[in-house]
């Protein structure tokens, strides 16, 4: 039987010779010094943690558990839910390193999708062990095939939902400087009409989208300011073929007008909102629709043109700021979403410090940051807290990340459904 083993692993490959992936049956112990469970907004010293295979089966002071259960001390650590990335794009990386546009036309497929296996990594080590990825930007459906990876066990990476292509109006998205009439690879789908929008919702759908990106808005051509590109019959159908799948709807939006579309057709995110006013945000509030404001991509990207962090702030920032103000004042649903990518993956913390830093306190950082963005994202009956009965994504930081929001940097321990994968 074992030489039969042997032969099949060297007929069929590695993948052969690899134990189907099963959840762990270890009941473990976790002591920390305390607990962060991202949902009261505090730290409870002194708490423990007991997981059993894949899930969290108890939490509190004093915890008993078998006597062959593993013990896993953190001394002087704050253990707390696996953060969840809300705005991220594996399939890109800095733009310092390569342009946009370059990584669309010019970096073949398999170059991309081995650089997001590295990114996928690099993400989960540094914490965040979900992650939604909105859009390949020209890298088509690839993504499902990496999630499909990492659910495997193949590689490693947080969980993902995915958006696969995105969603644009025909001529407004890029990259563009060609010959007209000449079919360039664009980084979205295009579409035009309602019908058109409909086939492409229900096509990436079909094709293994989690959520379903429309782009309300863009530049239609380089160095213009961006103008609604998509009309509120289009979006509205769009949203009620995702909504009748059971897919949400994710909106890139920097106009006031293309944002009040995106509102009035029942979209379930905005991101970036740059152009918003206390009445449109106001209006989000009311309807339940949360705000990505991804101040780390304006940041980066000022960055890049040569701004050393020094006040007053490139204008780019100063109105990501002023949007992401007015939305916390208005009571917005704030989601933790930097659009890492723009930026490196692994430093998807850039996007907290930089919410701090605009007003919002650590603890409702951490808080957006897990409970919040599982909440937004459909996804609390499974994780974003350290709760009893959900998934034992669970992370250990050096310190107290509610009295300071940089202890997310500095991760000890990444444990993933039960199995810990870093520390």
């Amino acid at each position: 039987m074992r030489r039969l083993a042997l032969i099949l692993a060297m007929l069929l490959g590695p993948a052969a010779a690899l134990p189907a992936a099963e959840p762990p049956s270890q009941t473990v112990l976790i002591k920390p010094a305390r607990v962060f469970d991202g949902l009261d907004g505090k730290t409870h010293a002194g708490w423990q943690v007991l997981v059993e295979g894949d899930r969290i089966a108890a939490v509190g002071p004093n915890l008993s558990a078998p006597a062959d259960a593993k013990i896993i001390d953190l001394p002087g650590e704050t253990l707390m839910p696996g953060m969840i990335e809300g705005h991220g794009h594996l399939f890109l990386h800095p733009y310092n390193e390569t342009s946009w546009d370059d990584q669309v036309l010019h970096e073949p497929l398999a170059l991309r999708t081995a650089r997001a296996v590295a990114s996928a990594k690099a993400t989960l080590l540094a914490g965040f062990t979900s992650e939604r990825d909105l859009g390949t930007e020209g890298a088509g459906y690839a993504d499902v095939g990496l999630k499909a990876a990492i659910d495997q066990g193949i590689v490693p990476g947080p969980r993902l939902n995915v958006a696969t292509r995105a969603i644009v109006a025909l001529g407004a998205y890029g990259p563009k400087g060609f010959e007209p009439g000449i079919a360039i690879p664009q980084g979205a789908e295009e579409v035009s009409g309602v019908d058109s929008i409909v086939a492409a919702v229900r096509r990436q759908i079909a094709g293994g989208a989690d959520w379903v990106k429309l782009y309300a808005d863009y530049r239609w051509r380089p160095g213009e300011d961006s103008r609604p590109t998509l009309s509120l019959e289009e979006m509205k159908a769009a949203v009620a073929a995702a909504h009748d799948a059971g897919r949400p709807v994710a909106v890139h939006s920097a106009t006031a007008e293309g944002m009040r579309r995106a509102i009035a057709a029942g979209v379930d995110t905005i991101e970036h909102g740059y152009g918003g006013t206390p009445e449109i945000f106001a209006d989000m509030a009311k309807k339940g629709i949360a705000l990505c404001p991804t101040l780390a991509a304006s940041d980066a990207t000022s960055r890049y043109r040569g701004w050393n962090g020094a006040e007053p702030a490139p204008e780019a920032v100063q109105i990501n700021r002023k949007s992401f103000q007015m939305a916390l004042k208005a009571g917005v649903h704030l989601c933790m979403g930097g659009d890492v990518g723009v930026f490196a993956h692994g430093q998807n913390a850039r996007e907290m410090e930089l919410m701090v830093a605009g007003g919002m306190s650590p603890a409702d950082v951490l808080i957006a940051a897990t409970w919040g963005n599982a909440r937004w994202f459909h996804l609390d009956g499974k994780l974003g807290a350290v709760k009893p009965g959900l998934l034992a994504d669970l992370i250990a930081v050096d310190g107290d990340p509610t009295a300071d929001i940089a202890a997310v940097r500095h991760v000890r321990m990444v444990m993933k459904g039960g199995t810990v994968v870093a520390g």
